[in-house]
């Protein structure tokens, strides 16, 4: 007999058991305390009979990471990105490497959740309110918000925003006809779901006769052209309406800004920052408005505030505007941040400085206005005199031919029409790509730096730019790349993300974010690729998509996906406008109504609101189910206008419900479609697909379930899941690469594919798993939520169990109790949490005074104990003030969480080291950077932008 293993007896190890943290002695382990003697029969415990599907995951076996690797930087070598010069909104930019490596690749950065406990994000939010200044100071409007998706969803966002700050104002939207073309798409599919008339004109003539609620112009031109906006900005004011600008950043560096021409909001995109193309995203858009609007702003607002030592810390600011408090009347959908982008943006500002980017602006200008005079000197047209960094030319006839030469010389052009071919230069241009352009066109590039000397500007004199801009210090003083990179250093130090450990926020799904789905996302064919290129030259992209699509349908049981929708939020929204495309064609447009549970995640309500629905709530039981007799009552009630029910399984609390194939079928009965939110189908994977067990639609969270990071709150991707019914009603785009899919609703994202240069993150991590691997990484986590809960639960009532006392993969805590009894609160034990080294779970969500613990299936047991420990040992700390040896006010909880300064102070009135090392000695303690933060000073005292310099001398 052999005494040696062969190369097939070895095998390959699992990439499984490098995402799974709990190896198989730990499984047993915690196996043994919850009182299951195997994966499977725990799972066959929790999971619904009713529901459970037979068959496993059909994705193939799993491949090892270096096969991953390989097969993705294949895919990326199919696509030609090509010298970008299409434009429209997206274009070349240089990240430069200090920020790459140290934001974007930095697990520090784009391991953070979205920052509600701003202790400890400290760092996050200070580079978001970098971002705010920048954007705040480069528009001439005051307040900017903390970053939206993208450019079109932001101009969308920026009509709805029109609406509510002139809800008396009547007429229609208007928008200029030289706007980019997606956004103008955009903006038309989010006004008819809500009911908004737009028309779209030519401002250069003037606004349309009549009232008109508010008009977006774009500045610069999509075609290049540059309009003064002051008396746009008069007349649209006279008939009582706003006016918004989309405005490129850069350009504004050299153009006046549009708030000191009267604008009364400017949105626009960041990506041109620094930030990869991406074939069309994730990137960071974003909004300002003048005085008075702010309080309307959509998104998140970053603060400055004070902590309980009165040193400034910044905070999420005007929190009362999202949809987790204010459901159906919140002012927009929370969930529409890109701050990984956002930061990564901010930093390039920071490191450039107002000389660095002006400098950027005026090459990328020159070497459009060399591109023009060339041109012009060859007898080709050049349709505008006066443009920033686009240049139309008008060949009859000869537009397709132009542009395929230059194809064939390594640029990709923007075909217009038969007669007129668009050049964007960008800061990677330079005259050698000038050069071959100009080749394209048949013109002899012989004598461009001669061009270059006799050539004046081509920007228009009485818009260039008068006004400072960028003069905080801090966009003035990290030039060095050793300063920058300190900097970056500095402020991630100050934050608490992934890599320094458990995150265990229920709903949100915090887990593993390897390495090996990261890395490609920077290879050149994924980064490096403009949205609107030509479909040959996005074959790799394409297949990718394809192949994802087609995983994202296997396991979730539905028929057709679509990953346009680049948020969650989005996905909601899609998912929604399906379902009302889908009455509409059959004649019941009268069906509106949109159930959702009281339980719901508050982004279902503002969702439905923005699609045209109007909600109608659904009591939850005592046990927190959907209450199925209220639900026969509503459904008898709005027999003739219901639309959908929208409802989350698990459940928002955390239970798989036995009653959720009747809830489907009462709905079907009544006429209605039924919505199952996707936030918690990592609890179902390998286990039950919702498409299978009464779902007509569904979004998927790529960010939670599928692995993209939060990156501190955002990106993310939110897939839309449907049946064949409802496969026609998907997102279209009228520039998809495919054709099928370029008539219908109308986009719900920017780009065809939204945030398609993350997508190779889910992709690696299906291919990498396989169906066992997704089956088991379901039971680890739904195994370490029932042991946290077996733990804890003489501690900290269990809110919610299902199925023979089980709760899913996430357990809720109930303080209401302690809470009565001695005063201690939710936001102490958060607070306190953070001492013991410790992102608090998610806070009075679903249910006032509790905490939503969800460990995930990446944590191993000494984590997992780590956490129960710091639990229990919050508990008897509560119980040493409920025994009167503390009072709530004089306690640690309430002093939490607890700065090196608090900690040697000598005024806490209790032991220091209890104070700040509850857990014992810990060398590699993490130091909150501020202490706890008063959040009403915040908004009494609205401020949004990098505080003067001599307030941080003062402080």
């Amino acid at each position: 007999m052999s005494d040696h293993l062969t190369l097939d007896q070895l095998g390959e190890q699992s990439f499984a058991i490098r995402h799974i943290g709990p190896d198989e002695a730990q499984v047993a382990t915690m196996l043994r305390a919850v009182g299951h003697d195997s994966l499977d029969a725990l799972m066959a415990a929790a999971v619904p009979a009713g529901i459970r599907q037979e068959l496993p995951l059909d994705l193939g076996a799993a491949r090892t990471e270096a096969e991953v690797a390989a097969e993705l930087a294949a895919l990326a070598a199919r696509n030609r990105p090509l010298e970008p010069m299409i434009g429209l909104g997206y274009h070349g930019t240089l990240t430069p490497p200090v920020i790459r490596r140290n934001v974007l690749e930095d697990p520090s950065w784009y391991t953070a959740y979205t920052p509600y406990q701003p202790e400890i994000s400290q760092g996050r939010l200070e580079a978001l309110l970098n971002f705010q200044t920048m954007v705040a100071d480069l528009t001439g409007l005051p307040t900017a918000n903390a970053s939206l998706l993208d450019e079109g969803t932001a101009a969308a966002e920026a009509m709805t925003l029109v609406r509510r700050a002139r809800p008396k104002a009547a007429g229609p939207f208007v928008v200029d006809a030289d706007a980019l073309p997606q956004t103008i798409e955009v903006v038309r599919t989010r006004a008819a779901a809500m009911g908004i008339e737009v028309v779209v004109a030519d401002l250069a003539e003037g606004l349309p006769d009549g009232e008109v609620c508010g008009a977006l112009l774009q500045y610069p031109g999509a075609s290049g052209r540059i309009l003064d906006p002051r008396g746009l900005a008069e007349d649209v004011a006279d008939r009582g309406g706003l006016l918004v600008v989309a405005a490129d950043l850069l350009a504004l560096t050299l153009l006046e800004s549009p708030g000191e021409l009267g604008a009364d909001v400017v949105v626009g995109s960041t990506q041109r920052f620094g930030v990869p193309l991406f074939y069309g995203g994730p990137h960071a858009a974003f909004m300002a408005v003048a005085q008075g609007l702010e309080r309307h702003l959509p998104g998140r607002l970053v603060g400055v505030s004070v902590d309980n030592a009165g040193h400034q810390a910044y905070r999420l600011a005007l929190q009362t505007r999202e949809q987790h408090i204010r459901r159906d009347r919140a002012t927009s959908n929370i969930c529409t941040a890109q701050v990984l982008l956002a930061v990564t943006a901010a930093m390039y500002a920071v490191y450039h400085g107002p000389e660095g980017l002006k400098a950027i602006a005026q090459r990328t200008h020159r070497c459009a206005a060399v591109l023009a005079a060339a041109l012009q000197e060859s007898d080709v047209e050049v349709v505008h005199g006066a443009f920033f960094d686009t240049v139309l030319a008008r060949v009859p006839g000869r537009a397709e031919a132009v542009v395929a030469a230059a194809r064939e010389a390594g640029a990709h052009l923007r075909l217009v029409d038969a007669d007129h071919v668009g050049v964007s230069c960008s800061e990677r241009t330079d005259l050698d790509v000038v050069a071959s352009v100009l080749g394209a066109f048949g013109v002899s590039a012989a004598e461009l730096p001669e061009i270059d000397g006799r050539t004046p500007d081509a920007l228009p004199t009485e818009l260039l730019r008068r006004t400072a801009y960028l003069d905080h210090p801090v966009f003035n003083t990290h030039r060095s790349e050793t300063a920058m990179l300190r900097y970056l250093r500095r402020l991630s130090a100050r934050d608490y993300a992934l890599d320094r450990g458990m995150i265990p926020l229920g709903s949100c799904t915090m887990k593993l974010n390897a390495t090996t789905e990261m890395e490609p996302i920077s290879l050149p064919g994924f980064a490096d690729l403009h949205p609107f290129a030509p479909a040959e030259d996005a074959a790799g992209y394409r297949e990718l998509v394809t192949q994802l699509e087609g995983w994202l349908a296997t396991v979730t049981g539905y028929d057709q996906v679509s990953i346009q929708p680049n948020a969650g939020s989005q996905g909601e929204l899609a998912g929604l406008m399906a379902i009302r495309g889908y009455h509409r064609a059959r004649g019941e447009g009268a069906r509106t109504v949109c159930l959702i549970p009281s339980s719901a995640h508050g982004t279902n309500a503002a969702s439905a609101v923005m699609a045209g629905m109007r909600v109608v709530v659904v009591k939850a039981t005592d046990e927190g189910a959907v209450d199925l007799d209220d639900l026969r009552a509503q459904c008898e009630t709005h027999r003739d206008d219901l639309a959908a029910i929208m409802v989350t399984y698990p459940s928002t609390h955390g239970v798989y419900e036995d009653g959720i194939t009747e809830l489907c079928r009462i709905v079907h009965e009544a006429g209605g479609q039924v919505y199952v939110d996707g936030a918690n189908l990592n609890a179902l994977l390998g286990y039950a697909k919702p498409g299978e067990f009464g779902g007509d639609v569904s979004h998927l969270n790529l960010h939670k379930t599928f692995c993209i990071p939060h990156g501190g709150g955002g990106p993310g991707v939110g897939p839309v899941a449907v049946r064949e019914h409802l496969a026609a009603y998907l997102p279209s785009h009228p520039v998809h690469p495919d054709a099928d899919r370029r008539e219908g609703i109308g986009p719900i994202s920017a780009a065809p594919y939204g945030s398609a240069g993350i997508l190779p993150i889910s992709w690696a991590y299906l291919r990498l798993m396989g169906g066992a691997g997704l089956t088991r990484a379901t039971a680890v986590a739904v195994l370490a939520a029932n042991y946290v809960a077996v733990r804890l639960r003489e501690a900290f009532p269990v809110l919610y169990t299902g199925h023979n006392g089980l709760v899913a993969h996430e357990c809720i805590l109930d303080l209401r109790g302690l809470t009565k009894a001695t005063g201690v609160s939710v936001d102490d034990v958060a607070k306190r949490l953070i001492d013991y080294g410790f992102h608090a779970p998610t806070m009075s969500f679903p249910v006032a005074g509790t905490l939503m613990v969800e460990p995930t299936e990446s944590e191993d047991l000494a984590e997992l104990d780590r956490f129960c420990d710091a639990m229990v040992a919050i508990r008897a700390e509560i119980d040493r003030v409920a025994a009167g040896e503390w009072t709530p006010e004089e306690s640690p909880l309430r002093g939490a969480p607890h700065t090196a300064e608090a900690a040697l102070s000598g005024t806490l009135g209790y032991d220091a080291m209890l104070a700040a090392f509850p857990a014992g000695a810990d060398p590699d303690k993490y130091w909150p950077p501020v202490g706890r933060i008063d959040q009403a000073y915040g908004d009494r005292n609205l401020f949004c932008a990098c505080p003067p310099v001599e307030e941080f001398a003062a402080g």
